[in-house]
């Protein structure tokens, strides 16, 4: 919004400065600065706001030391991140931009989803909240709608690298790169990085890549789905799917800067994507905003963000992933909520298969989610978020380092 009337004045009266809004880097550090002030300064009133209309966190008795002195902490804190996220972007984003409209859009459904959840668990004393199946639903509703958008949009491209031809003259002349629709993705260590998901189907025919949607649809469902429940999981204790979130969210904003400059991606080798700079004004927006929040969310935690705030992240996380084509790198950078998710279907699924084998179900972590096992262990929350941000940051480490380790 700021953009385009700071765009006018420049053009009408020559406003001295305006050209800083031309560029993403100055309004993505604008973005951030304003994403964490409204975050740390309306998140208290926000907070105030939770414990006057006694918006409290209903606690299962798991047996976990401290458990019971955060009963009634507000929650539903997850509204503090929603809109110390939009407002900015709404400020400095150019809307128009199709990358921006479906974050936009997933950020506000994703947060629906999961205010209704709470909403149940806080007021319907239900603390089951929403049935899992509508939430599958919402989540496969949503990767239904990314999947399509960046499948069949025009403006959803990628672009060959400018390069030099000798004419018949024996000048050079530069060649600008096509602008192609593609389901082009990234593989991580290997030296020819690019794979195509039309390559999967491409078996039965060469006109069948005209069908690729078939299997990049569900794929992007897949991936939506599970990495939105891998932060639901990994929200169980004061400031860990806050800080973890933080450290994933930077590292794909660095993954925006350089996919969506072409003398970046020109010299990491990479893919090309017109339009995905503009996704570093909502990172910075987002990653000020888990900042902003993680202020009140560290132990002892002041609000919680409840499902409001985790499925939130976990679907904003993923749909940025897809769209800077580094999906396939999920399982590395978001390692984390990874391990979180694959410690309870372990869990579960030993359970039942030891029930059913030897009658009684045995047990593979002391609890579940992965963080609950250690605080079994006697470990101090505090400790295991520490550490497990320490293991997110190595993690993130090796992620950026894929751009060149081949």
């Amino acid at each position: 919004m700021l953009t385009y009337l700071f765009e006018y004045l420049e053009k009408q009266y020559q406003f001295p400065g305006a050209t800083l809004f031309r560029f993403s880097t100055f309004r993505a550090g604008m973005a951030i600065l304003f994403s964490l002030i409204i975050a740390t300064v309306y998140g208290k009133r926000i907070i105030l706001f939770l414990q006057k209309q006694q918006v409290g966190e209903t606690i299962r008795d798991l047996g976990l030391e401290g458990q019971k002195q955060k009963a009634g902490t507000p929650t539903m804190g997850g509204v503090i991140i929603i809109l110390a996220t939009l407002i900015p972007v709404i400020l400095f984003a150019r809307l128009e931009n199709i990358y921006i409209i479906l974050l936009i859009f997933t950020m506000l459904w994703m947060g629906m989803i999961g205010f209704v959840d709470d909403y149940i668990k806080v007021f319907k004393k239900n603390k089951e909240g929403l049935k899992g199946k509508f939430k599958i639903m919402g989540q496969v509703v949503l990767g239904l709608i990314v999947g399509a958008v960046l499948y069949f949009h025009p403006e959803v491209t990628m672009r060959d690298h400018d390069k030099n031809m000798i004419t018949e003259q024996f000048t050079v002349e530069q060649v600008k790169g096509e602008e192609i629709k593609s389901t082009m993705t990234t593989v991580p260590f290997f030296k020819n990085n690019e794979f195509d998901y039309g390559y999967l189907i491409e078996w039965a025919g060469e006109e069948t890549k005209q069908y690729a949607w078939l299997l990049f649809i569900p794929i992007i469902i897949l991936i939506v789905t599970a990495v939105s429940n891998g932060a639901n999981l990994t929200d169980g204790i004061d400031g860990l799917a806050a800080g973890s979130s933080a450290i994933i969210v930077f590292t794909l904003g660095i993954f925006a800067l350089v996919s969506g400059n072409i003398i970046f991606s020109d010299y990491l080798d990479i893919m090309y994507i017109p339009r995905v700079g503009e996704l570093l004004i909502f990172i910075t927006a987002f990653v000020g905003a888990l900042i902003g929040f993680l202020w009140y969310n560290a132990f002892p935690a002041q609000v919680f963000m409840g499902d409001t705030g985790s499925l939130t992240i976990g679907g904003v996380i993923a749909v940025i992933a897809i769209i800077v084509r580094k999906e396939l790198l999920i399982p590395i950078l978001c390692g984390i909520f990874f391990a979180e998710s694959l410690s309870v279907m372990l869990q579960v699924g030993y359970f039942k298969y030891t029930r059913k084998k030897y009658g009684e179900g045995r047990r593979i972590f002391l609890m579940s989610p992965l963080h609950h096992h250690y605080q079994k262990k006697g470990y101090h929350e505090s400790k295991i978020v520490t550490r497990f941000w320490i293991i997110g940051i190595l993690l993130a480490i090796v992620t950026v380092v894929t751009l060149k380790v081949r």
